[in-house]
């Protein structure tokens, strides 16, 4: 085995490079950077990486060039297409600058199954893939305090633990795709949780109560959550400033109650999650798909012709 797995990681050692520069990617990359990583980047639209270059990122011209030059090559992408496009393109592709033994780690939330042939694309060339999608949103992102639900290696996975500390709190749930089906569960259960935060505020506010004390009276109870702590004042502010983009619960969603995979025998019916889509398909469908997903409760209120 080559440079760098099992190399201790270490700022003055790893070279890091990041593909996707959208509100999580950003900060994500940016914390890196200010932990002392070099780091070189890729994304369409360059306009977006001045901040991180501004903070010594180089910028690539392709995501080949990215991996030719790092031993960690992080994806923060929007869909499963752009993540096998970005990944796996025979001619452009992370996979086909990597050299052996550098790391793969994927942090859009995407399909386990595309999951699991990046891994086997990976091994096949002496490197490494590990899906690890993640759960906090920007403010998590900003903050450091991100849930990375890491699927894959586990001896990989724990040597990755210095660049994840940087960004969060990493867990080891299994093998290749189950941090992707991790993320599914972790969405199926946010969902929910917007769907009832935004109904409640809405009841809450058609009853006469003020809703931010409704909220205050909430957080000792049952009801509280960290979905109503990330998103409860924002909902009442009308903040729909978007840490992931309501339509990605439409994809991610639909990953959980539309896609049944072929090695899969087990159908898994999920009545809410389907709900939760359907109204999230509603909020794109009247224009705000690319509003934060805290914009769920506009579409209750055009329910009840507010």
């Amino acid at each position: 085995m080559n440079t760098p797995y099992p190399k201790p990681v270490a700022p003055s050692e790893t070279r890091i490079g990041w593909i996707g520069t959208g509100v999580m990617g950003s900060a994500m990359a940016s914390r890196l950077l200010s932990a002392g990583y070099s780091l070189t980047i890729y994304a369409r639209t360059p306009s977006k990486t001045l901040h991180l270059q501004s903070q010594g990122a180089h910028l690539a011209d392709s995501p080949l060039d990215v991996a030719r030059t790092s031993d960690v090559v992080f994806t923060m992408l929007g869909h499963p297409s752009d993540v096998r496009q970005i990944v796996l393109d025979d001619a452009t592709g992370v996979l086909a600058g990597l050299n052996p033994g550098g790391v793969v780690v994927d942090h859009t939330s995407s399909h386990p199954t595309l999951a699991k042939q990046i891994y086997a694309a990976a091994r096949e060339k002496g490197c490494w893939a590990v899906d690890a999608p993640v759960s906090g949103g920007d403010i998590g992102a900003r903050e450091g305090k991100l849930a990375i639900l890491a699927g894959g290696d586990g001896g990989v996975v724990m040597w990755l633990s210095p660049l994840f500390d940087v960004m969060g709190r990493a867990t080891h749930v299994g093998c290749a795709g189950c941090g992707q089906s991790c993320k599914i569960a972790n969405q199926i259960t946010v969902g929910a949780n917007l769907v009832g935060l935004s109904e409640g505020l809405v009841f809450a506010k058609g009853a006469g109560l003020e809703v931010r004390r409704f909220l205050e009276a909430m957080r000792g109870g049952a009801a509280g959550s960290m979905v109503m702590e990330l998103f409860g004042e924002r909902m009442i502010g009308r903040d729909f400033r978007p840490g992931g983009f309501g339509e990605y619960m439409v994809k991610d969603l639909g990953m959980g109650v539309d896609v049944v995979e072929e090695e899969d025998d087990n159908v898994v019916v999920l009545p809410g999650a389907a709900l939760s889509k359907q109204l999230f398909s509603a909020m794109v469908a009247n224009g705000d798909g690319k509003l934060g997903t805290q914009g769920l409760i506009t579409v209750i209120e055009r329910i009840n012709g507010k």
